[in-house]
């Protein structure tokens, strides 16, 4: 039986290529969450006016790939000490945060998070909290990097 876990790290197309390259990951898809507004666009998420993050929400099969395991890579593929930001990424949308999906989900992201702040030398400032609604994103952003020849945004930490 699968899994979901949403993480937000930046734009989501580098969210999403991270994790379609995980063995166990079933599906990937890129969306908002965390706002105020019913089916929001790119277009209301990228002007602040939505309150959503970008996200991907990752499908896994935790037989084959830990809910830690998926952490652990989320805390590698970004920058957690950057507020509303990644690299030339601003705005809200782009917030480091983990939208936990169960209460063990909650409990193993809070461990994680405070692991790794024993990594960086800034407060991490990513966000915790429970996923409430996931809305897909419009399909020109599904599979991004394989649709255009891509190699990829995210620059990994470590």
């Amino acid at each position: 039986m699968s899994e979901k876990a949403t993480f937000g790290a930046g734009c989501f197309w580098g969210i999403e290529d991270a994790f379609r390259q995980v063995s166990g990951v079933v599906d990937v898809v890129v969306g908002y969450t965390g706002g105020h507004t019913e089916n929001p666009t790119y277009a209301e998420v990228c002007s602040h006016t939505s309150g959503h993050a970008e996200v991907a929400e990752v499908t896994f099969d935790p037989d084959q790939v830990t809910y830690e395991q998926l952490l652990d890579l989320f805390w590698r593929i970004h920058d957690p000490t950057q507020l509303n930001r990644q690299g030339p990424d601003i705005g809200d949308q782009y917030r480091s945060a983990i939208y936990f999906h169960s209460p063990e989900h909650e409990k193993a992201a809070i461990k994680s998070r405070d692991d790794a702040q024993a990594e960086f030398s800034r407060p991490i400032v990513t966000e915790i909290t429970a996923i409430e609604r996931f809305w897909p994103a419009e399909e020109y952003h599904q599979r991004y990097f394989e649709k255009h020849g891509v190699a990829g945004c995210h620059v990994p930490r470590r």
